[in-house]
Parts: structure tokens; sequence; C-alpha cells
């Protein structure tokens, strides 16, 4: 056998050997892409199932509930909402560089700084749930609605509260590959929200109120779940507890915070 022929073959063997391994590569890095998004996606999903479900079940109870319900969901929960998430995504930026780094311990902190500053921000919104029967009539809505949707604004606080921590906590278990356990518990709220509201609303008739209820029971039941999983040991390298750090050095926190919420909002 002549030397280019051997050659030849040498080069086309090396050049399956380079196809397969490609093809070896892109499968992995896609199977890496689903183990993050996939329950980042199964998340929000079942989040904005919640308020579809919440919605359903205040339409069997009147039009009048179910239209003052669209407009807190769509104008009071959806503002919130929007600030809270982008700035959220400094706790993402953050713990994702710090995981980088290998600086696992600081990933606790920055959840905890971006616990602060969320709940602040949260709390300096609470004005728009408590005043919001008369702006909804300064903004010229009708005042049977407004007035309605007053008393279920108040009733959305603690959800409200809710995107405080599971938003930054998503973030925090994403940076490290963990975030399957909040896919899984996002689902089981969202099961435990359609029965609670059946439960509530036709069971019980509790109407408006078991509605709002069932939806509050059910989002503080995913984040009680994610506090036990980050609580409980299973983020021994990146969670040591409790500490005033957390109260340190909190400007660049709130800058990319502020800038993360405005960008998305």
């Amino acid at each position: 056998m002549e030397n280019s022929e051997i050659e030849q073959r040498l080069l086309d063997a090396g050049e399956r050997d380079e196809g397969s391994d490609l093809k070896r590569r892109v499968w992995n890095e896609v199977k890496l892409m689903w183990k993050i998004a996939f329950p980042s996606m199964l998340a929000r999903v079942t989040a904005f199932g919640v308020m579809v479900v919440t919605q359903s079940f205040l339409g069997h109870v009147s039009e009048l509930d179910l239209a003052a319900f669209a407009l807190v969901q769509s104008i009071l929960i959806r503002f919130v909402n929007g600030i809270l998430l982008g700035m959220s995504s400094a706790t993402e930026t953050l713990c994702g560089q710090a995981f980088g780094a290998k600086q696992y311990h600081m990933m606790g902190i920055y959840l905890q700084r971006s616990w602060i500053v969320d709940f602040i921000t949260a709390t300096i919104m609470l004005p728009i749930f408590i005043f919001s029967a008369p702006l909804l009539k300064l903004l010229g809505e009708q005042a049977d609605i407004a007035a309605v949707a007053g008393k279920i604004s108040l009733w959305c606080i603690p959800y409200l509260y809710t995107f405080v921590f599971s938003l930054t906590i998503q973030m925090y278990l994403q940076a490290q590959q963990k975030n399957l356990i909040v896919g899984w518990l996002s689902a089981t709220s969202f099961v435990l929200h359609v029965v609670l509201s059946w439960i509530f609303v036709y069971k019980l008739e509790w109407g408006t109120v078991g509605a709002l209820a069932a939806m509050n029971i059910a989002s503080w039941s995913s984040v009680i779940g994610m506090f036990v999983y980050i609580f409980g040991g299973w983020c021994t390298k990146t969670w040591k507890g409790f500490t005033l750090a957390a109260f340190v050095d909190m400007w660049p926190v709130v800058k990319l915070s502020i800038s993360s919420g405005v960008m998305v909002w």
C-alpha cells in the first residue's frame, strides 16, 4: 500500500473521529442547556398558571370579581413582578460570577443581599396595593370594579412578597445547576393550588376569599419548600447560614438590581 493511500485513510479516520466528537459535544451541551432551562420554564409556566387558575375560579364567582382581578393582575401584579424579576437578575449575575470564581460562600451572601434589596423594594410598592381603589378610579375605572379590585389587591399582598424570595432563589439555584428542585416545587404548588381552589370555592363556598387564599397558600408552599432545600443541607457549599456580611457593601447590589429591574420592566 502506497504512503499516500495510508495517509488518506488516516486523514479520513481523523475526520470521522472529529465529526463524532463534535456530535458528542453538541449533544452534551444540549443536555446541559435543557437541564438548566427546563426547570426554569416549568417554574415560569406554573407560576403563570396559578394566576390563570385563580382568574378562572373567580370567573365562576361573579363577572365583577373576574373583571376586578383581571385589573389587579394585569396592572398591579405584572408591574411589581416585572420590577422584582429584573432586580432578581442581579442575583443571577452575581451568583454566576461567584460560582465561576469558586467563591461559593459569596453566593449565600449575595442571595441574602438580594432578599434585603427586593424586600425593601416590594415594601415601597405596597401603597399601590393598599390604595389601589382610588388609584384605579383616578385612571378612569368604573367605581364598582375599582372598589372590588381594592379588596382583591389587599389579598394579593402576601403573594407580592413571594416574588422577593422565589425569584431570587431560582437565580441562586440556577447558577449552581440545582434548579430542578424549583421546577418540581412550582409544579407541585400549581397542583396544590388547583385542589385548594376547588375545595375553597366549590366545596366550602368561600368565593373570592377562597380563591385568593388558595393562591397565597400554594405560592408560599413553593417558597417554603425552597427554604427547606437551602437550609436543610442541600447547598452546603454556597449556604453558610445567615450573616451580618449581607448588610455590608450593599451599594453594588443596589445599583445592579435597579438597572436590571428598570431594563426588564
